[in-house]
């Protein structure tokens, strides 16, 4: 049995509590140098960025020296460099910590703060900072809550643990409950679960429903409604799927307020409009510690917005 080549440290630190970008170069290639790989591996980055941060002497190897320009290519080797961090409008809203303890920690996330850097969403990610805030820079993110929604997130404290905390979450031994406002509809019978099969698909916005073989299982229940023609529901998802809670109230004719993909996908909000707020909250998580055998039931604290203040949340006053 061929033994796992283990993965060297990063001889860079972290950058507003952003790791640096980690490549391997394949065991089998032409190219004559690091550089001539990197700038074919990396041409997203646009005409000679690449390139320049080599020459630089941006980009090292895991001994912390930087790879020289005519470095020749060396198959397996590893090379670190931080990318550019693109100008991000802060979200200003805080993150409350739940739980904290030597092995985890459980945040309550505000609407509009992704949990993982993604995309143009780097540094004013929850991950980034928690690791800034609390000083934990092995700090990671046992799952992901999409940046629209808000509520638990659980992150976990010493790296040889995440596997065991992430297991919780692919094997679906967390019960997960969220809170949703939407409108209320007196001739749908609930509670009820809905069944079907999602497919989200690279590029696109919206996920979608398809023929086939169910692969997301949602309990619907009305928690309350009123007079104006709200109602607060509880959602208790059985599977992941993403957008699975959106997307199954949006077929039960009750999309959830505040939801800019379902039903119609409108234009993107643009950075710094935190008004209107997706009506979706994980409200608790729980589950047994796989690490510690203890029982776990974490809750939120916030409250939806459009379910207390509906003028407030849609920008009457």
């Amino acid at each position: 049995m061929r033994r796992k080549t283990r993965t060297p440290p990063s001889p860079l630190p972290q950058r507003r509590g952003v790791d640096p970008v980690r490549i391997r170069l394949p065991a089998a290639g032409s190219w004559a140098t690091v550089r001539a790989y990197l700038v074919e591996r990396l041409s997203g980055a646009g005409p000679g960025v690449v390139g320049a941060m080599v020459d630089a002497g941006l980009v090292v190897g895991s001994d912390g020296r930087a790879v020289a320009t005519d470095a020749p290519y060396e198959p397996g080797m590893y090379v670190w460099f931080h990318r550019k961090l693109p100008e991000e409008v802060p979200v200003p809203f805080p993150l409350r910590v739940v739980h904290r303890d030597e092995h985890l920690v459980v945040v309550d996330k505000p609407h509009f703060l992704a949990t993982t850097p993604r995309g143009s969403h780097v540094a004013e990610t929850a991950l980034a900072r928690l690791r800034r805030e609390l000083g934990i820079p092995a700090l990671s993110a046992a799952h992901r809550l999409d940046r629209l929604t808000a509520g638990l997130v659980l992150f976990t404290v010493r790296p040889e643990e995440r596997g065991a905390y992430q297991a919780l979450f692919r094997d679906r031994l967390v019960r997960k409950e969220y809170e949703a406002v939407a409108p209320y509809d007196p001739a749908l019978t609930l509670p009820r679960t809905v069944r079907s099969r999602i497919v989200k698909e690279r590029g696109v916005q919206a996920a979608r429903e398809v023929a086939g073989d169910p692969n997301a299982v949602t309990r619907v229940e009305l928690a309350e409604h009123r007079p104006d023609g709200l109602g607060r529901y509880r959602l208790v998802p059985a599977t992941g799927q993403t957008h699975q809670l959106r997307v199954h109230m949006n077929a039960l004719g009750v999309p959830i307020l505040g939801d800019p993909l379902y039903p119609v996908v409108t234009d993107p909000v643009p950075a710094g409009d935190f008004r209107r707020p997706l009506q979706l909250l994980a409200r608790t998580l729980e589950f047994t510690d796989p690490v510690t055998g203890a029982e776990h039931r974490f809750t939120s604290g916030r409250v939806l917005r459009a379910w207390s203040d509906l003028a407030g949340w849609a920008g009457r006053q």
